[in-house]
C-alpha cells in the first residue's frame, strides 16, 4: 500500500508544472503587441530588462520616412525614430516578476511605472500611476 502512495505522490511531482522552471531570462525574444500594430525585441543589459519597438505598420509614413515621437512631451526628443525606441526600460527580475521598471507609450507620449508577468507564450505588462490597482493590462504574445 506504502508503495502504491509513494508511485502516485512521484507521478503527481511529474505532471504538476514546474514554476521555478521559470528564469530571469525567459521573457527574452520577440513579442506582438496585443494590438497587432508593434513587434517588441526584450532583451537584458546587466541585470536589467528592456524592450525595443523593432517592427510594426505605423513606423512609417506613406513616403517611406521614418516617423517620429511625436507625442513625447520633451522637445528634445520629439524628432527620435519610432524604430528601436525603447518602451520597456530597467526591469529589475524578483520572484518571478519583472518590476520596477517603467512603459513607455509612444501613442501618447507617456510613461508608466509598470510590471512584467510572464504566463505561458504571453506577457502581461501592468502599466500603472502610483500604484497597480490604478493601472492597465496589455497582452503580448512571443513571437521569437
Amino acid at each position: 500500500m506504502k508503495a502504491r502512495y509513494l508511485l502516485i505522490a512521484a507521478m503527481l511531482l511529474f505532471l504538476v508544472p514546474n514554476l521555478s522552471a521559470q528564469s530571469s531570462q525567459s521573457i527574452i525574444g520577440t513579442w506582438l503587441s496585443e494590438s497587432k500594430d508593434g513587434k517588441i525585441l526584450v532583451y537584458s543589459s546587466g541585470n536589467k530588462f528592456f524592450g525595443k519597438l523593432v517592427g510594426g505598420d505605423k513606423l512609417y509614413d506613406e513616403k517611406g520616412n521614418p516617423r517620429k515621437d511625436l507625442h513625447n512631451p520633451d522637445e528634445k526628443l520629439k524628432d527620435r525614430p519610432l524604430l528601436n525606441l525603447i518602451i520597456l526600460s530597467n526591469f529589475i527580475y524578483s520572484d518571478g516578476k519583472w518590476t520596477q521598471g517603467h512603459v513607455y507609450d509612444p501613442k501618447n507620449g507617456k510613461l508608466y511605472n509598470a510590471m512584467l508577468t510572464l504566463k505561458g507564450n504571453q506577457l502581461e505588462i501592468r502599466g500603472y500611476v502610483g500604484i497597480p490597482l490604478f493601472g492597465r493590462t496589455t497582452v503580448w504574445t512571443r513571437i521569437d
